[in-house]
């Protein structure tokens, strides 16, 4: 007989459950609010940045905001009228001087693209105290000078410009008279035929941008209005390229030409940081950023001795100048050749005088090699000027220009007035004085500025006044 025997309970096998993952705890609503909130805040501190970067500051709070040096370098200068083309307003162009003004050798500094005449202050300076009369500009778009221009342009009006007009009619008439056309008519007649072109003149500002053309319009003017012609210029980095056509073509005004670490297709300054947007922000809007830029590109390796690379910072940025300084260096001639330029008829006599820093000695042998008639001479600055070699520079400059021939002063021939008119504007002034009007000078006083027209250096300037302040300024 089979005996049966049971297991007892304890030793059963107990049936495995599957495991299963622990369960979650509860959701954390604030996690989700937590990094919501520091994403927001991220991107805000962001935009608020780039804002605070690209807004267009108050002329006059942007002046007060620069520093010392600045805005002693502005109250130095000087304020004279330019026409950048022959259908464009005046504008303001500043300069800086030093040397006395009847001086045998005049010399014309000109800065290159991203700089300006705070760079060529302690040039002028060593110049003038070497009795050389010495003037370095800023260009249109740069440094201290007018950086934007009005311009006024005519727009077709149609769609949405047609109801903004609708409305000012409207509410010029009253909307009785609006719903009077409207019952009567079914429309609203506004007293212009349907297919007549409607043109609006809207006003706007514009970068100034300068093109070879309309550089040497300026380096006209700049040269007749201040009596400097015939005139030894002094063309840094990218001012060769742009005034090189309008050398070539006013010889007369000409006395020599030095290059200043300056050649036909490139800059110093690279200039495609500007051109990329989000770069462009945040070179010029951060000091270390621009700093390091600086000193890869236009200062000598451990140099940089009294170089003031924020105030040149400030300057590029201030009253939103990168736009005009990409717009110029898109104009420049990228095919000018040195060598075809340097054999034109009457360039090719010309006086010249290639300065390079010994860093880019190898670019500026280039550039002296294809011109035969280029003395070559190098300093140990960087290819922006540096305070500490100021005095080198002027020295070389001075030694070139002190050697050349005594030129002789271009003056305007008075034209002959007829008798007729003679008489008429002596019995105008007659009354003028007789009603104790005085004289009165062809000048325009913005701001403590004194924008005369008249052909003598002291009164075609204008004096800043003692806080500096000009007439886009006050």
């Amino acid at each position: 007989m089979a005996i049966v025997k049971e297991e007892p309970n304890s030793s059963r096998k107990k049936p495995t459950k599957t495991p299963n993952s622990k369960p979650n705890p509860n959701p954390n609503p604030f996690t989700f609010w937590f990094y919501f909130t520091i994403s927001i805040s991220l991107l805000t501190l962001i935009f608020v940045t780039i804002s605070n970067l690209t807004t267009h500051q108050d002329p006059k709070t942007w002046f007060l905001t620069l520093p010392t040096n600045l805005r002693s370098h502005y109250s130095n200068g000087r304020i004279i009228k330019v026409q950048p083309t022959p259908h464009s307003d005046s504008i303001e162009l500043f300069t800086i001087q030093s040397g006395p003004p009847d001086s045998s050798h005049n010399v014309l500094i000109v800065h290159g693209l991203a700089s300006s005449s705070f760079g060529f202050r302690k040039v002028v300076e060593s110049l003038g105290e070497n009795g050389v009369h010495a003037v370095a500009i800023d260009l249109p778009g740069s440094g201290f000078s007018d950086k934007f221009e009005t311009v006024t342009e005519e727009k077709v009006i149609g769609g949405f410009g047609k109801l903004v007009e609708l409305y000012n009619e409207i509410k010029e008439k009253g909307i009785f008279w609006g719903f009077d056309q409207l019952v009567e008519q079914g429309y609203v007649n506004y007293d212009y035929e349907e297919n007549e072109i409607r043109l609006s003149k809207v006003e706007s500002l514009r970068a100034i941008e300068l093109g070879p053309e309309e550089m040497g319009r300026v380096l006209g003017e700049v040269i007749e209005t201040m009596g400097l012609a015939p005139v030894d210029l002094v063309l840094h980095d990218s001012a060769f390229s742009l005034g090189a056509n309008w050398v070539a073509e006013n010889l007369g005004l000409v006395s020599s030409v030095t290059l200043l670490d300056s050649s036909s297709n490139q800059t110093a300054f690279p200039l495609w940081v500007l051109r990329v947007p989000v770069v462009r922000e945040v070179v010029a809007g951060f000091g270390f950023v621009f700093k390091n830029v600086v000193q890869t590109c236009c200062l000598k390796s451990g140099g940089g001795g009294g170089f003031d690379v924020e105030g040149h910072r400030l300057l590029l940025k201030g009253r939103n100048g990168l736009e005009s300084v990409v717009g110029m260096g898109k104009k420049m001639n990228r095919s000018f050749s040195i060598a075809e330029w340097g054999q034109l008829d009457g360039v090719k006599d010309l006086p010249m005088r290639v300065i390079w820093a010994e860093e880019w000695i190898e670019q500026g042998k280039q550039v002296a090699g294809e011109l035969n008639q280029a003395t070559f001479v190098t300093h140990s600055g960087g290819r922006w000027p540096e305070d500490d070699t100021a005095d080198e520079l002027s020295k070389s400059i001075y030694e070139f220009v002190s050697k050349l021939t005594k030129p002789v002063k271009v003056t305007k021939k008075k034209e002959h007035i007829p008798e007729h008119i003679r008489q008429m504007v002596d019995e105008a002034t007659t009354n003028v004085h007789h009603h104790g009007l005085g004289g009165h000078s062809h000048g325009h006083g913005h701001g403590g500025h004194d924008h005369s027209h008249g052909h003598g250096y002291s009164e075609e300037v204008g004096y800043p006044n003692a806080y500096g302040l000009g007439n886009e300024f006050s």
